[in-house]
């Protein structure tokens, strides 16, 4: 099926979902986190934050795109029947492969070992993007973890996203690391919206100096203003809820991390907000940008 074909049949599916009687569902706001290596707690920080959101209310979604190392699901402690690679085979369905997690939370998990999504057959990957639009309205906001580094697949979702935060640790090289990131992902999409979480500060101080060096050089080299969202101090809990499997902010909520994490979300949702472009717009990108082989990432 070639990319004109899939996008207008995308577009039908989005339609279908609207009712002339019935107020439009409210988009689902779209966020892609990543980072320039493995090992900054990437996964640990996509599902305390939205943990933390869903105190604030809001209906919190998470799509484990980390595909090669998929392990949100340990993060929560769970031990899902099914993953997307059902998803993709056409043997189950969004709905049925979602489980739930702590404070209300969506975890829509991705299967480790399934290839990069942006090899996927034509089918397979139309099958999935489907199922994914129909969690407009359902979800106020969609969480996507991304692998780490620059693979096609992480490209895809970076190129795609309208919304990325980009998380680094003080160390010298997952800095040089996330700039590699913001570069690429502002090549390719200079109004895109880059906030930065700083993860494992000494204190606040090493944070906002962290920060500081990715807000300059990036200011500096690539004619961007990022957002500096928050740091999260080192914790020792954090460790302890690590090997218990547990998320900080419900096992250690008075922790400094989890504090921390308290804090992101709420200045997250304090961020001024555009128009949402919604599931449709976002994945329809998405599958041109697949369908394409993801030419324009290299």
């Amino acid at each position: 099926m070639s990319f004109l074909d899939q996008a207008a049949r995308l577009r039908r599916l989005a339609a279908q979902r609207k009712s002339p009687i019935l107020k439009a569902p409210k988009r689902t706001r779209v966020i892609t986190i990543t980072s320039g290596k493995g090992g900054v707690g990437k996964t640990n920080f996509v599902v305390n934050l939205a943990i933390a959101l869903s105190m604030h209310g809001k209906r919190v979604y998470i799509l484990d795109a980390d595909l090669g190392l998929a392990n949100a699901d340990v993060v929560l402690g769970m031990v899902p029947k099914h993953t997307l690679h059902d998803v993709v085979q056409k043997k189950k369905t969004l709905a049925e492969i979602a489980v739930t997690g702590p404070a209300g939370i969506t975890l829509l998990p991705g299967g480790s070992g399934l290839t990069e999504l942006a090899d996927l057959p034509d089918a397979e990957r139309e099958a999935l993007i489907e199922e994914l639009l129909q969690l407009e309205g359902l979800a106020d906001i969609l969480l996507i973890d991304t692998g780490a580094g620059l693979s096609r697949t992480v490209l895809s979702f970076v190129e795609a996203a309208d919304e990325m935060f980009v998380v680094t640790t003080p160390e010298p090289t997952a800095i040089r690391d996330a700039y590699g990131v913001i570069k690429v992902a502002v090549q390719k999409h200079s109004q895109k919206k880059i906030s930065v979480i700083v993860n494992m500060a000494r204190d606040a101080r090493e944070g906002s100096e962290t920060a500081e060096r990715l807000l300059t050089v990036s200011r500096r080299f690539l004619q961007i203003d990022l957002q500096f969202l928050g740091a999260i101090r080192a914790d020792l809990q954090v460790v302890e809820a690590v090997k218990q499997q547990q998320p900080f902010v419900i096992l250690f909520p008075r922790s400094r991390a989890a504090e921390n994490v308290q804090e992101i979300a709420a200045a997250l949702l304090e961020l001024p907000q555009e128009k949402q472009r919604g599931l449709a717009k976002f994945f329809n990108r998405l599958a041109r940008l697949w369908e394409n082989g993801s030419r324009s990432l290299v």
